[in-house]
């Protein structure tokens, strides 16, 4: 079922809007590519709008924060709601500084955003001003298990309905929601948290997917995240002893470009949650 998303992606190849973090902003690029969209990045305010509107989904991350990006991501945003493109929010490190926390909440207030994806601290901070981040990392105490999954899933649930949004939170068990469902994934592998941009790289993914498959948005972010946990785990099985860090980065973007439907299909592992209340 899932394999379906991803050939939309191939068949539309959406053109992406990133707004992004520029320490991983090639990333982004390159796993557009892979997945079959087509990345374009314009954080200049005389330029944002007009190039959203050539696009198909909007992804803004607030990786590397100025004033003058803020500017461009909510210019963008207005017009990426006035056609009714998918807008993704990435509020990396909301939590670690005022500016990121209040950008983050501010983006969130003014424009109709269609995926909240975060780690589970950036959320939490977002959903209840409290918890603790590490760096743009998530705390270690904030960790999702499978003894607190089912709570956290519920307040995913709860998070979205209140903004009206999907929430996605990635970590070692994924958890995306909408207000009637939620899903859990346990894709994945340890090794994507050693390379600068797995987050990033998700984000836009995600972006793509939901560009191409708007009927759905909810199981589109599902495949996107099973696509690239997926990704991870024949990433991490190609590593040799003389491997490390940059080459499982190149691996992970390999297996996002030669991913199959079937693939997707067959190793997709998640549970679904369905709320009746």
């Amino acid at each position: 079922m899932l394999g379906q998303y991803l050939q939309e992606v191939r068949k539309k190849a959406p053109l992406i809007h990133n707004i992004t973090n520029y320490v991983t902003v090639n990333d982004c690029a390159n796993i557009l590519l892979a997945c079959g969209a087509s990345p374009i990045m314009a954080d200049d305010k005389n330029e944002a709008a007009e190039i959203t509107a050539i696009c198909n989904g909007l992804n803004i991350n607030i990786g590397t924060l100025n004033e003058r990006t803020i500017d461009s991501m909510l210019s963008a945003g207005e017009k990426a709601a006035q056609l009714q493109h998918p807008i993704l929010l990435d509020p990396v490190g909301a939590g670690a500084s005022a500016m990121r926390t209040a950008t983050a909440k501010k983006i969130l207030d003014k424009l109709p955003i269609t995926v909240l994806r975060g780690n589970i601290s950036e959320i939490k901070i977002l959903s209840t001003g409290q918890g603790i981040i590490h760096g743009v990392d998530a705390n270690a105490a904030d960790r999702v298990t499978e003894d607190n999954l089912f709570e956290y899933m519920k307040i995913a649930s709860q998070l979205a309905g209140k903004l009206q949004t999907i929430v996605a939170i990635s970590g070692e068990i994924d958890i995306i929601a909408d207000k009637d469902q939620a899903a859990a994934v346990s894709n994945g592998h340890s090794l994507m948290s050693k390379i600068t941009g797995s987050g990033c790289m998700l984000s836009a993914l995600t972006t793509a997917y939901a560009a191409a498959n708007q009927q759905d948005i909810f199981t589109a972010v599902l495949a996107a995240f099973c696509s690239m946990g997926i990704a991870g785990e024949i990433a991490a099985n190609r590593m040799t002893d003389l491997d490390g860090n940059a080459s499982f980065r190149n691996y992970l973007i390999d297996a996002v470009y030669n991913m199959t439907a079937e693939q997707l299909d067959t190793g997709a592992k998640y549970q679904l949650m369905v709320y009746n209340d």
